[in-house]
């Protein structure tokens, strides 16, 4: 007989959650001390949308200090409005453990969503006096304010590690990532002319940006090329077609479609349905700011996979997503081995590798991004303000990102309506436009990338 937790975790890799979930509660119902089972069903809970706080505590019960065990049940905790206790539970944990680097990262994530961004970091300080030469710390607390663009406490943070940690490389590195990214040494050429390595991954990145903010795409090109081959490829991808449309490269044109791969669907839903789901939906945006590292601005974003919902309403806008995604690969062009797009096999089943939902105020928008770990990304439009400006509102695609300052205009704006599927490469460069006053609600995923047969 098939081990009950060995049956759960493929059916949860094959995104059965509900088979899963049947599978994992069988498996403690004939071993209730199995840690590996009760771990199990507290995250299958969790990621189901289910309580599971409780689960989680006794998970950790059975196996104490077990870091992944602790963090999830924070999350869960905070999932079910539990917002002191998380962080209480959090913070025990690193006091234990500072060095401990998953651990602030969600702790610092879970004091700025829930509105604590005054001292979001204070764990990150903490540790630094318990841990003064582990530099690992120090460079994750620089990267949380570079990824917020407060670059003078970045740099506050970077020069205090430089001092605690004299002739370390990393720390040197991000010192070149400061200056770049922080725009102060947009007009030096040779910025990086001193590093001689090649093939680190974010420091290639660093470079690429850099070199197109100082609008030499072709020394961009010749760093992003090296990784198109990797597992990292769809990290450059969008940055070759910034490279190749300031060069009026076609190869633009090949990367990005002429037609641009990107189609729209009128999905079959009603306006009752369509209230309904906003109303659902709207019930799960516990949040009350964005995460700093996703492109929301002004509004939330949900924070389990929405499609593990078990609401019946959100799993008919999953089946008619999945139908609507097998007619758009199947009206792609021919396959290209060499294309991000094009490439992957399109006869499998159409998984997700990460679906929201996002609830914009008057004002919101989301600045120019690509997904990275998907294949194919989206828009499902629910609800919509009075959109009354031009282009309020509306999906733009090709937008490069502005910290860039690049001379290139988005190729199409789409509009948006109730009940509208918009779906278009995860490689290509997407935002949204400011809108004055209301709500914009939508659903959002990312496709998984196929796997291509050995």
């Amino acid at each position: 007989m098939t081990d009950p937790v060995v049956r759960a975790a493929a059916l949860r890799e094959a995104q059965d959650i509900e088979g899963a979930l049947k599978a994992i509660q069988l498996a403690v119902a004939q071993a209730p001390n199995d840690p590996r089972a009760v771990f199990g069903l507290a995250q299958l809970s969790f990621e189901s949308w289910r309580p599971a706080a409780d689960l989680f505590a006794r998970a950790q019960a059975l196996v104490p200090g077990n870091p992944d065990i602790v963090r999830n049940h924070a999350l869960a905790l905070a999932a079910e409005g539990q917002d002191a206790a998380a962080e209480a539970l959090m913070e025990a944990a690193l006091r234990q453990a500072p060095g401990w680097l998953d651990g602030h990262r969600v702790l610092a994530a879970q004091r700025i969503t829930s509105g604590g961004d005054e001292g979001f970091d204070r764990s990150f300080a903490e540790a630094v006096k318990a841990e003064p030469a582990n530099a690992a710390i120090r460079m994750l607390w620089f990267q949380q304010h570079s990824t917020r663009k407060d670059w003078g406490r970045a740099r506050a943070i970077l020069q205090e590690a430089r001092a605690a940690i004299p002739n370390h490389r990393g720390l040197q590195l991000a010192e070149l990532y400061l200056a770049s990214e922080s725009g102060e040494a947009r007009d030096d050429p040779t910025l990086f002319d001193a590093v001689a390595e090649l093939g680190d991954l974010g420091l290639d990145l660093c470079r690429v940006r850099h070199y197109l903010r100082g609008r030499d795409p072709e020394r961009a090109e010749a760093i992003a090329v090296r990784h198109i081959e990797s597992s990292q490829a769809t990290l450059f991808w969008p940055y070759l077609s910034l490279c190749w449309r300031l060069n009026d490269d076609q190869r633009a044109a090949w990367l990005d479609g002429d037609p641009l791969y990107s189609a729209t669907y009128d999905l079959d839903f009603t306006g009752a349905e369509l209230a309904q789901l906003a109303e659902i939906l709207r019930n799960l945006h516990r949040m009350k700011a964005p995460y700093p590292e996703q492109s929301v601005r002004g509004g939330t974003q949900t924070d389990r996979q929405l499609f593990f919902h078990p609401d019946p309403l959100i799993q008919k806008v999953r089946a008619s997503i999945a139908e609507a995604i097998e007619i758009y690969r199947s009206h792609l062009p021919t396959p290209d081995p060499r294309h991000p797009l094009l490439g992957p096999p399109r006869d499998q089943p159409v998984h997700f590798a990460g679906s929201w939902s996002v609830r914009l105020a008057g004002g919101g928008h989301h600045s120019s991004h690509t997904h990275v770990q998907g294949w194919v990304s989206s828009a499902f439009y629910v609800a919509l303000p009075p959109l009354e400006e031009p282009m309020a509102g509306q999906l733009a695609l090709g937008t490069p990102p502005p910290e860039l300052d690049l001379p290139l205009a988005p190729y199409r704006h789409i509009e948006p309506q109730p009940g509208r599927l918009v779906l278009f490469p995860s490689t290509l460069w997407h935002c949204t436009e400011p809108f004055a006053e209301g709500e914009r609600l939508t659903i959002a995923f990312d496709v998984k990338l196929p796997l291509v047969a050995n």
